[in-house]
């Protein structure tokens, strides 16, 4: 998947090249610094020491050592001085310097931490936003997997202006699953009974019958939707977060079936209404259910009109659901 946001330990994120949060000598430090540094050995502190640091803004590469990654990308972020410093600027440089660095070298899949937003200040709301940003406008002119790895969830503050009326739409449309309480010996009695009656109830022309009644599949849905909405293949699939291997492999497979967030991934690319949604997620095999937050928060976007799948997957990663587009 070209861009995902995961809890984990940067350090242990089998990858190309992971992003180091570092400060300006290179040396080492402390936070994602110096856990990078730790985790990679000597190794890196030796090659560290002949680049002669790094300014703010800028980025610098090397090996990977004991990390499972090949190289470690080096950048300095900004120190928050309220925002007037030019520190958006420069942590925006900080993300397009790493991806240049991570795109000379043929790496196809990067992790980055949230730069400067642990002792270094930048709010982390604004940091996750800058991140995301930048982030966004390389993924429209480039194929790269890349991981934004937050620590922990403190790491990680939800402050959008819809969040409150998200939760409250939780709380109104949540329903607990419904659980069948029907005794065992009951059920099975009854689907003995059932299967002879089917087998009773089958005729010659079943074939037919099934030509005549099989609908559209999901593919063929899929393909039809970009038509009609004068999209490209690629404008589909990049807008929907999908890796473009496996569109290839959905657009060559008339029968292919997704998983579910990959088919909404696509509904949302193609901007359909939730009733279109719905139909396309039936022709997959799947529905949205009141009893799965995931539903009801894709359900509260579509209602808004709401098609930014970043934001939408921001909304997801806070409230502990699937990513779309995995």
């Amino acid at each position: 998947m070209p861009f995902k946001i995961i809890r984990s330990d940067i350090t242990n994120i089998p990858c190309d090249a992971i992003v180091n949060a570092a400060n300006s000598s290179l040396l080492g430090g402390g936070g994602v610094d110096g856990a990078i540094h730790r985790a990679a050995g000597k190794g890196l502190l030796l090659e560290c020491m002949k680049l002669h640091g790094c300014k703010t803004g800028q980025a610098k590469i090397t090996g990977g050592y004991d990390l499972p990654c090949k190289y470690v990308i080096h950048t300095v972020g900004p120190v928050w001085h309220g925002g007037n410093h030019g520190e958006k600027e420069l942590l925006q440089s900080c993300y397009r310097n790493s991806l240049a660095l991570a795109k000379e070298h043929q790496c196809e899949s990067v992790a980055f931490p949230l730069i400067s937003s642990g002792v270094y200040g930048y709010p982390k709301q604004q940091a996750f936003d800058v991140a995301v940003g930048v982030i966004k406008e390389f993924l429209k002119d480039n194929d790269m997997d890349i991981t934004l790895v937050i620590f922990d969830r403190r790491s990680f503050e939800f402050a959008k202006d819809y969040s409150d009326n998200i939760r409250e739409y939780i709380d109104q449309n949540y329903v607990d699953e419904h659980i069948d309480r029907t005794p065992r010996f009951f059920a099975k009695a009854t689907c003995a009974r059932t299967a002879v009656c089917e087998e009773r109830a089958v005729s010659d022309d079943i074939d037919d019958f099934i030509k005549n009644q099989i609908d559209e599949s999901f593919t063929e849905m899929l393909l039809r939707k970009i038509d009609e909405k004068g999209m490209t293949d690629v404008q589909c699939y990049k807008k929907a977060n999908i890796d473009r291997k496996l569109f290839s492999k959905i657009r060559s497979d008339r029968l292919y079936k997704p998983k579910k967030e990959t088919a909404i991934a696509f509904a949302i690319s193609l901007e359909l209404s939730l009733d279109e949604t719905k139909d396309m997620l039936m022709k997959a095999g799947y529905a949205l259910s009141h009893s799965s937050k995931f539903d009801i928060i894709i359900e509260y976007f579509m209602m808004k009109e709401i098609y930014d799948i970043y934001t939408i997957n921001e909304t997801l990663f806070a409230f502990d659901q699937k990513l779309l587009g995995a």
